[in-house]
């Protein structure tokens, strides 16, 4: 009886060279060929340029492997035989699993789009975006708000302010049987109420190795914009800034069609724009999400960020936001930012609710990261 295992490894190597002579099982046969259209470069002429062939092989790829394995057999099948222009084609996004990358691509392409594609490419993205919501909206909401809740607890209430309930359940261990009663040894007052308690700076590098970060940070922005106890800003900027404040309360899926993704990088002028914003540093958390390969005027840009961190601005560095970790990044630029007393690091989107409450309670974000197993960049 054959072992199993030269199987495996005759699918994971091709047939070419090793296993040429093992007998496959139909659904092997089956798996053998999906990967072969995709992995066998010149052996079998691969997937070619036939929309019906590729619509073919992602409906075969769906039904064959996990959503997780899908989604890096897409993915490599646009970078390794460029299949973005397929990609705007009804049929092929019809068969394709929604992820962030693909939203991504389709982002950066929307101005090829064309006008037959445009609603399926759309509706693509809105099936990404409602599962990124339901993953990450109440974890962001629960965190933000009960962060700043506890901020904002008044600990010397005057008498009309005591909040009794709360009051008598932090002090039942003071019952005094003598007088029959509790002794209050600290009072809790109604939290003070304020239009914003907080504002928040996403500051967001729309380049092209960042699209994934920029989707995820679209999606939370909107989130922390429906918050009224923080005033959110969001700055996407790749050679020029652009505020997308204004678009935070509108559909998220038009928000992400804002973002014009690809292009250079200039992160002096995004945290010069990003400066003018701020009115109150003390109570200003900056989030700067970038792999940090500035246009040339590193000087410039770390000046500004001296100069933020200065004036009590609490200011992140995140060399990305998403679930693939950290990626290609200016390793002396973030040792810079690390330097300034930037805290460093690549965050996934299920850290980011837990990263901003301890940010908002003025928290040491290397320590947090670090308890939690986060690499952060040293400065030097």
């Amino acid at each position: 009886m054959t072992d199993r295992r030269e199987h495996y490894w005759r699918l994971i190597l091709g047939g070419d060279g090793y296993g040429a002579d093992l007998e496959l099982s139909a659904m092997e046969q089956q798996l053998d060929q999906a990967l072969q259209a995709l992995y066998g470069g010149e052996r079998r002429g691969g997937l070619g340029g036939s929309s019906p062939k590729v619509a073919t092989w992602l409906g075969d790829i769906r039904r064959l492997f996990p959503s997780t394995v899908v989604r890096v057999m897409q993915r490599d099948a646009m970078e390794r035989l460029g299949l973005q222009q397929l990609l705007l084609e009804p049929e092929i996004l019809e068969t394709i699993q929604p992820d962030v990358h693909l939203a991504a691509t389709l982002i950066s392409l929307k101005e090829m789009v064309p006008a037959k594609a445009r609603a399926t490419a759309r509706e693509v993205v809105r099936r990404v975006v409602e599962a990124l919501l339901q993953r990450l909206q109440e974890p962001l909401r629960e965190a933000v708000t009960g962060s700043l809740d506890r901020a904002r607890r008044n600990r010397r209430p005057r008498f009309k302010e005591i909040d009794w309930e709360r009051t008598i359940r932090a002090n039942l261990q003071h019952y005094s049987p003598e007088h029959r009663t509790i002794v209050p040894e600290r009072l809790i007052g109604f939290g003070r109420k304020r239009a914003a308690l907080q504002d928040i700076v996403l500051c967001v590098d729309q380049s092209g190795s960042m699209a994934p970060s920029v989707v995820h940070a679209g999606i939370s922005a909107a989130v922390l914009a429906s918050l009224p106890a923080v005033a959110t800003h969001l700055v996407c900027f790749d050679t020029t800034v652009v505020d997308l404040t204004e678009q935070l309360h509108d559909d998220p899926v038009e928000l992400l069609f804002g973002v014009q993704l690809g292009g250079g990088t200039d992160i002096a002028a995004a945290l010069g724009y990003c400066r003018s914003l701020v009115t109150r540093p003390q109570q200003t958390v900056m989030v700067l999400i970038s792999d940090l390969y500035d246009g040339g005027h590193s000087r410039e840009t770390l000046r500004h960020a001296a100069e933020l961190i200065a004036a009590g601005v609490n200011l992140i560095v995140l060399l990305a936001l998403a679930d693939d970790g950290a990626p290609s990044y200016d390793h002396q630029m973030a040792t810079d930012f690390a330097t300034l007393g930037a805290p460093t690091f690549a965050c996934t989107p299920d850290q980011f609710p837990e990263l901003m409450a301890a940010a908002l309670a003025r928290e040491d974000i290397a320590n947090w990261a670090a308890e939690r197993g986060i690499g952060t960049t040293r400065g030097a």
